[in-house]
């Protein structure tokens, strides 16, 4: 049994986790630490994590930047390996994580679904082959109205997994509006769209002359992301120090 304490425990994802561990065999939610608890979690949950007595095989963090440095420290001191899905970090941060992975296991991943990181090993191995041949690369995320940013930080790791297979000759493009030329050779354009309750869609296409190959992502719920951070702590608990992503999750377990 895969012993886990969840930061972020009451946030939406964290509640999404919570229900996820509940019906899987090989886990446990031992400790959650939240800002705001009510009580209702079948687990302590305590305000500051360096208050937590439960011993664990893992902590999965999806919750903010908030006391993000305490809490990476508790896992180097504890020697916990950690699943890190906060997003938002500074670079002070990414470079703690560097520390970090001298002295812990950590796992961090722009995406956390199965599905996207098996695409993203998919898209290297096309691009190896279609952009030789002539193909255009162009990528489509489409989310809800209500998310800030654009492109989404998936829409730029599957951009990055098709460049760094072709040597990261490539440059992104984000608008054409204000340009008046054709498209350049080796160019990946991204385009984002916004509107109602999409949760996630993400659409890379391989345009070829006479012919079109779109590999394409779909997420209905944030459940997909909360099964691919428990998949991750299952994977994690007991490995080596070191820096791991979702592709080292998919190459050990499946």
């Amino acid at each position: 049994m895969i012993r886990v304490i969840l930061r972020g425990c009451n946030g939406k994802m964290g509640q999404v986790i919570s229900a996820i561990v509940a019906e899987d065999r090989e886990t446990q939610l031992v400790a959650g630490v939240d800002i705001v608890d009510d009580g209702h979690n079948p687990y302590p949950v305590y305000r500051d994590i360096r208050e937590c007595r439960e011993e664990a095989d893992c902590l999965i963090d999806f919750s903010s930047a908030v006391a993000w440095d305490d809490m990476l420290d508790y896992c180097v001191e504890k020697k916990l390996p950690c699943v890190l899905c906060t997003t938002g970090l500074s670079e002070a941060q990414l470079q703690r994580i560097e520390e970090a992975s001298a002295h812990v296991a950590v796992l961090r991943s722009a995406n956390m679904s199965l599905g996207i990181n098996l695409i993203q090993k998919l898209l290297k191995n096309a691009a190896e082959v279609l952009a030789p041949a002539g193909f255009d690369m162009e990528i489509v995320e489409r989310h809800h109205n209500q998310k800030v940013d654009a492109p989404s930080g998936t829409a730029l790791a599957l951009a990055d997994a098709l460049n760094e297979a072709l040597g990261k000759e490539y440059s992104y493009v984000y608008d054409r509006s204000a340009r008046r030329e054709k498209r350049p050779e080796k160019e990946i354009g991204i385009s984002a769209v916004r509107g109602g309750t999409i949760v996630g869609e993400h659409d890379v296409i391989f345009a070829g002359r006479d012919e079109v190959i779109t590999i394409s992502h779909a997420s209905y719920s944030r459940a997909v992301f909360g099964k691919g951070a428990v998949c991750a702590a299952k994977y994690l608990a007991g490995k080596p120090a070191g820096k791991y992503d979702m592709g080292d999750v998919i190459d050990g377990v499946f």
